[in-house]
């Protein structure tokens, strides 16, 4: 299975994606990955921040390769794509996918539920996922970053 695929099952819609564009998605990564450490916000709240950060980085990548995620499951679809996009493994897509479920969960459901220690994965796996997406675009779309 390959993005083309999941386009063929209507899970992505094509998109033309831009420097802009790109460069909006990435400056909110940064935004979020700055915010997510302010200590006077609860872990629920940090966590939440943590994970758009992640998120948005994820979601520059699949725009990078021409592609949106479908309004069905689109956190879901967004997450797995790293699989093809950045060429992600099975555990960092396992653990985004899980901290996805969490998020929900936390805010939808019950809230403290998110620990320190987890706010700190969440922060890290944002992180990596920042630095993966900004070689995969120097490497395989240098057009879409802003001089």
């Amino acid at each position: 299975m390959n993005l083309g695929d999941w386009l063929r099952n209507g899970w992505l819609t094509e998109h033309q994606s831009s420097a802009r564009e790109i460069a909006d998605l990435m400056a909110a990564v940064a935004r979020d990955l700055a915010d997510c450490r302010v200590p006077a916000l609860s872990e629920d709240w940090r966590f939440n921040i943590a994970y758009n950060a992640a998120l948005q980085a994820a979601t520059a990548a699949l725009a990078a390769e021409g592609f949106r995620a479908a309004r069905e499951q689109h956190h879901f679809r967004i997450i797995q794509s790293l699989a093809f996009t950045i060429g992600a493994d099975k555990d960092l897509v396992d653990l985004f996918d899980r901290f996805r479920r969490k998020r929900n969960f936390g805010t939808y459901e019950r809230t403290g539920v998110v620990s320190e220690h987890e706010v700190e994965q969440m922060l890290e796996l944002a992180q990596k996922l920042k630095g993966q997406v900004e070689e995969m675009l120097r490497e395989r779309h240098p057009e879409l970053i802003e001089d």
